[in-house]
């Protein structure tokens, strides 16, 4: 295990689609490895989600966490979660206004509109399927990776330029106001 170089805006590889794993590649000792160095490459940089493509690795696999995060406070809490060939697809119309940032994109954050509810389909890194319905925040987290793999990033779903912001200017000056509706809207949808 290690943590690796995360790869910046810029790098082709994040405009890759990433390629679908066979059975036999996940079970491989590489993809095994790679998988425990995007869990700890992950914490180490405080991410609430990890794409291999970040690393450099354009499969599809990704890891999510989000358990008392400094960087996310208001993010409900997600046990460490592998997700390997993930899809998902909007449940309803309903979209919620978030403010994200990206370990890609250091120092930048913008306001884009993500799906409420999702249905989540994976496989986990010992090749056991996976479907969930996921609400809210961790909607939001699931999309923002599964983006990554298909060599979207977050800046590409901002409509308004004006939300971007640096991460320093965001706590100053637009955190508490997010925070607040973002909490407001968690309540609401029970995430």
């Amino acid at each position: 295990m290690a943590v690796r170089d995360i790869v910046t805006v810029g790098h082709p590889v994040l405009r890759e689609r990433a390629r679908d794993l066979t059975a036999e590649e996940l079970a491989s000792p590489e993809i095994q490895r790679l998988i425990d160095d995007l869990i700890d490459t992950m914490r180490a940089a405080g991410g609430a989600g990890l794409a291999a493509n970040q690393v450099g690795e354009a499969v599809r696999v990704a890891v999510i966490e989000v358990q008392d995060n400094p960087r996310y406070p208001y993010k409900p809490p997600i046990p460490l979660t592998v997700i390997v060939n993930p899809t998902f697809e909007p449940v309803g119309d309903e979209t919620v206004a978030i403010n994200e940032g990206c370990l890609s994109v250091p120092g930048l954050r913008g306001t884009l509109e993500r799906h409420v509810t999702v249905r989540v389909r994976w496989l986990d890194r010992d090749g056991v399927a996976h479907e969930e319905l996921r609400r809210g925040l961790t909607a939001g987290t699931f999309q923002h990776e599964i983006d990554h793999l298909d060599g979207v990033l977050f800046l590409d779903h901002v409509t308004d330029p004006t939300t971007f912001t640096t991460w320093e200017q965001f706590e100053r000056f637009h955190r508490d106001a997010f925070v607040q509706r973002i909490t407001a809207f968690t309540e609401r949808v029970g995430s």
